[in-house]
């Protein structure tokens, strides 16, 4: 059954707006886990915002399952090791506040491979977000990555003919990955209306990463209603 996770950074951020604590962190781990989430994702960054080590610690409490999402850096690759997630997904670091991207592989050097390396001898499962390129995807395989969320955000809001292209080239991704034996997601932008093309370019998908589109869901029809919209929508586009 693919999974759904749900990327809850935007909770912090509506927190952070308000100044009152409020939304809780931890009631919308609690309550996305029990409508139906497989798990929960939050960014860890190196300025810790908008998501402390504190929120790391009350969603791990409070969620079925807590995916931690960070750069390939020591002092990240350190809270990993001390929060213990289901997962870790590498990925480059955004702004305070602002959406992680896909990793910049070509770049990475050494350093990321000795990461994986670190998380993983662990017993940490390692994946990376990259962008949906044959070549980011080897990469990933070549640095130990177990799984590849491939990066949709680009293709979401094409037009066409330019979205079918970039939706052929997210299916040879995903084909690849899946060849090399990588766990294959689809993560960044996805809103409810997004998930039929993207799996239907892409049906060896395991896992569906959503996340301010799901927070601005459930503020309007609730988190029960938006984790069940989403379990169909995922679980449909399934063959």
């Amino acid at each position: 059954m693919r999974r759904l996770v749900l990327a809850l950074d935007a909770v912090c951020v509506l927190r952070d707006l308000a100044g009152r604590g409020a939304p809780d962190l931890a009631a919308a781990a609690t309550l996305a886990s029990v409508a139906g989430a497989d798990a929960v994702q939050l960014g860890a960054t190196e300025e810790a915002r908008p998501v402390s080590e504190a929120d790391l610690r009350d969603a791990d409490r409070a969620a079925e399952a807590l995916e931690l999402r960070i750069a390939p850096t020591l002092s990240l690759a350190k809270v990993a090791l001390e929060v213990r997630p289901v997962r870790v997904v590498l990925a480059a670091e955004g702004r305070a506040g602002g959406s992680a991207g896909p990793l910049d592989l070509r770049g990475a050097g050494p350093g990321l491979a000795a990461t994986v390396r670190t998380l993983r001898d662990a017993g940490l499962r390692v994946g990376a977000l990259v962008a949906p390129d044959l070549d980011a995807v080897k990469a990933a395989h070549a640095a130990g990555a177990e799984a590849a969320d491939l990066w949709t955000a680009t293709a979401v809001d094409l037009p066409e003919p330019a979205r079918r292209g970039a939706l052929e080239r997210l299916g040879d991704a995903a084909r690849l990955a899946a060849k090399l034996r990588l766990e294959v997601g689809l993560a960044g932008g996805l809103g409810l209306r997004d998930l039929a093309p993207l799996l239907a370019a892409a049906p060896v998908a395991e896992r569906v990463v959503v996340g301010r589109a799901f927070v601005g869901r459930a503020l309007l029809v609730g988190v029960e209603r938006a984790v069940r919209d989403l379990r169909e929508a995922v679980q449909l586009s399934r063959t």
